[in-house]
């Protein structure tokens, strides 16, 4: 059975930083694409960054470039969010997800295969 569990959440002050990681089990997803969304109360699902199956290439939502960092440990099968500069605006569920192809330049949420449960990050101003 998958399971993507996803850690690192919290409440901050604006400006701060915090690393979110999602562990997953079951499967090896070292040739799948994983990405990270959040959602935030009233709207959509929205795509942050994705990441390629070897940790190469990365693809990241306009919102989050220069600020957010996407990455992955293969071998701990492990991935990343680095997450700098924070405000109010980022507050949301965030959500780490697989997909079983390799693209990772296909943002929508249907697009993945697997979902972790989220983690909530909450910015204060």
């Amino acid at each position: 059975q998958v399971q993507l569990v996803e850690s690192g959440g919290g409440l901050v002050q604006a400006g701060s930083s915090l690393r979110l990681s999602c562990v997953a089990s079951g499967r090896t997803f070292s040739n799948s694409a994983m990405g990270w969304f959040r959602q935030a109360p009233g709207k959509e699902r929205e795509f942050v960054a994705s990441i390629s199956g070897s940790g190469g290439r990365t693809f990241s939502a306009d919102s989050v470039k220069g600020r957010f960092t996407i990455s992955r440990d293969n071998a701990k099968n492990t991935l990343f969010l680095q997450m700098n500069t924070l405000n109010p605006e980022d507050t949301a569920v965030y959500y780490c997800a697989a997909k079983l192809g390799s693209s990772l330049f296909t943002t929508t949420p249907s697009s993945y295969d697997y979902w972790g449960q989220g983690t909530q990050v909450t910015v204060s101003s």
